[in-house]
């Protein structure tokens, strides 16, 4: 994605890469399935980072404050979370740069701090063998249920278990540089926390197992404390998560994939006011099917990924299908190019289908992956609106 970036540096476009890279007379419909892909995991990821956030809020009053949370209160939280959210992002562009450094700030320094904080302030520390050797399956439903590790194999585990680091890697459109230090310092958190561990099973028994770690690290007051740090990284996320998709969806209108009606600037704040308010109002009612399963709604997390990705391969694989159209840009991978832009479309793939799959065993209602139906859904709706009003 780096070359196409170079060749078409349009961040947040890869619905017009689709279309520059496509051959003329299919370009327009590999547009329209694109952008509507990016649309659809945009708002999904939006709901994602945002619900996990409420339920974590959530979590931690209810363990550390004897808090009865249910599905209507956590919606509750994530109500105020966007709206918190939407706030910010209708001032101007000038002050929302400032959030920019403050989460600069706090998903570097801060995330350091807490690193040394744990790390040091714990009482012993496990084995590099525990860390990088102990498997532990985790996809039984009960304590009777065997686990996809015997059921299958651990190669299907760890398949399916890509998914949340899979999650946190998107955003290929804007500074890969970023992405590179989420990488290193996302590794580094891991293997900190791993290593911080003080009874395993109590951790793995504990609703909120990342609180039981820094709990036991820290005291019940320093892991509080941590725990609002991590709380504040995540609602920063999901403010800029809103802020690409407004944008995003502000350029769609703009290009005719939406309504037109949407491609408005607001007098005051010169800020796209109606895909602020419109992108974290579709978020919110994507969450609403937390109310009836709980299982439902944590297939939001493969559909977001799998939508997002699936809006990165495409324009990968015009580049592999249509070459002569594709004009590279000052950066390029020279020989490794196409072979890199083959295994990028079946990764791609890949994760399409593994992501699809049921991770906990037994299978039955509900335990049942829905992430199938809702992409079924969606490429319904993406070929039918194509044929309908495009």
């Amino acid at each position: 994605m780096a070359e196409i970036v170079s060749a078409i540096p349009t961040s947040g476009g890869p619905y017009f890469w689709a279309y520059m890279l496509a051959a003329p007379h299919h370009a327009p419909f590999f547009a329209w399935i694109t952008g509507w892909f990016y649309l659809i995991g945009q708002i999904a990821i939006t709901t994602g980072i945002d619900f996990g956030l409420a339920n974590l809020i959530s979590t931690t009053a209810s363990i550390s404050n004897r808090y009865a949370g249910t599905a209507v209160k956590t919606l509750g939280i994530l109500a105020i979370i966007l709206l918190s959210q939407v706030a910010v992002n209708l001032v101007s562009v000038h002050k929302l740069r400032y959030m920019i450094y403050t989460s600069i700030t706090l998903n570097s320094v801060g995330v350091i701090c807490l690193l040394i904080t744990v790390l040091t302030q714990a009482p012993s520390h496990q084995t590099a063998c525990f860390v990088f050797g102990k498997f532990f399956d985790g996809t039984a439903a009960d304590d009777i249920a065997e686990g996809w590790s015997i059921r299958a194999s651990p190669a299907y585990v760890a398949a399916t278990g890509v998914l949340m680091s899979q999650y946190t890697f998107t955003g290929y459109d804007a500074q890969c540089s970023s992405l590179a230090a989420s990488a290193c310092l996302g590794f580094f958190v891991i293997v900190a926390m791993l290593f911080s561990i003080q009874d395993f099973d109590t951790v793995r028994e504990n609703p909120l197992r990342i609180f039981q770690i820094l709990t036991d690290a820290c005291g019940r007051g320093g892991g509080l404390v941590l725990m609002v740090l991590i709380m504040l990284c995540v609602w920063h996320c999901g403010l800029f998560s809103l802020t690409s998709n407004s944008r995003m969806m502000f350029a769609f209108a703009r290009d005719g994939g939406i309504p037109h009606r949407l491609h408005i600037i607001g007098a005051r704040f010169k800020s796209p006011i109606r895909t602020v308010i419109f992108g974290p109002t579709c978020s919110f009612l994507l969450a609403l099917q937390a109310l009836g399963s709980q299982v439902a709604f944590n297939g939001t997390t493969s559909i977001a990924t799998i939508s997002l990705y699936v809006s990165y391969g495409i324009p990968i694989a015009m580049t592999l299908a249509y070459p002569q159209n594709f004009h590279r840009g000052p950066f390029k991978l020279g020989r490794a190019s196409n072979p890199i832009a083959l295994i990028a479309s079946l990764w791609v793939a890949f994760i399409t289908i593994a992501f699809c799959l049921p991770t906990v065993n037994p299978v039955h209602i509900q335990t049942l992956n829905y992430t199938p139906v809702a992409l079924g859904i969606v490429g319904f709706f993406d070929s039918g609106t194509w044929f309908l009003w495009a």
